[in-house]
């Protein structure tokens, strides 16, 4: 697995932590082990801009996650329906699936930690996966599939966190 973290945030983070759990979640997901991933780390007003520009949102957010492959990547493991796995190339030849770019801004996410009372560390790794989960096609536009997204986040949290202990 391809994972490229950029900091130009402005902020130090632990970087080793972040592509931890991206390949972490990437590979519990089924993703191709060849496939890309970039992650960036952006200060609070170029969040804004892409807020603005790619959203249509006012102001910085925490996290927003771009797609860059037209192949659609299933989420999970599904070994009835055939193929090579989510993630995979259609041929054994064919290039790596580029996933996609996960942007965070760590100065909302910092932010979003103390409201919480949490550790920022973990409020990274929260928004990273929830990036790459959007990349793998999950969503939050209703209840139904925020519920689904948000239990998914959790489920690969903790077992993450279990590993690290």
């Amino acid at each position: 697995m391809s994972i490229e973290i950029a900091n130009e945030s402005g902020v130090e983070v632990d970087t080793d932590a972040i592509l931890a759990v991206a390949r972490y979640a990437l590979d519990e997901m089924g993703v191709n082990p060849l496939a890309e991933l970039s992650i960036l780390l952006v200060d609070i007003d170029y969040m804004a801009e892409l807020n603005h520009r790619w959203m249509g949102g006012d102001g910085p957010t925490d996290v927003l996650a771009f797609p860059l492959d037209d192949v659609e990547v299933a989420s999970g493991r599904r070994p009835d329906e055939g193929g090579r796995g989510p993630g995979s190339p259609a041929e054994a030849t064919d290039p790596p699936i580029v996933i996609g770019d996960v942007v965070v801004c760590p100065v909302v996410a910092r932010a979003q930690a103390q409201a919480r009372e949490a550790d920022l560390d973990d409020e990274l790794a929260l928004l990273v996966v929830h990036g790459v989960l959007h990349l793998l096609n999950y969503d939050h536009a209703d209840d139904h599939e925020a519920a689904s997204m948000q239990r998914r986040e959790r489920e690969l949290l903790d077992r993450f966190r279990q590993l690290e202990s």
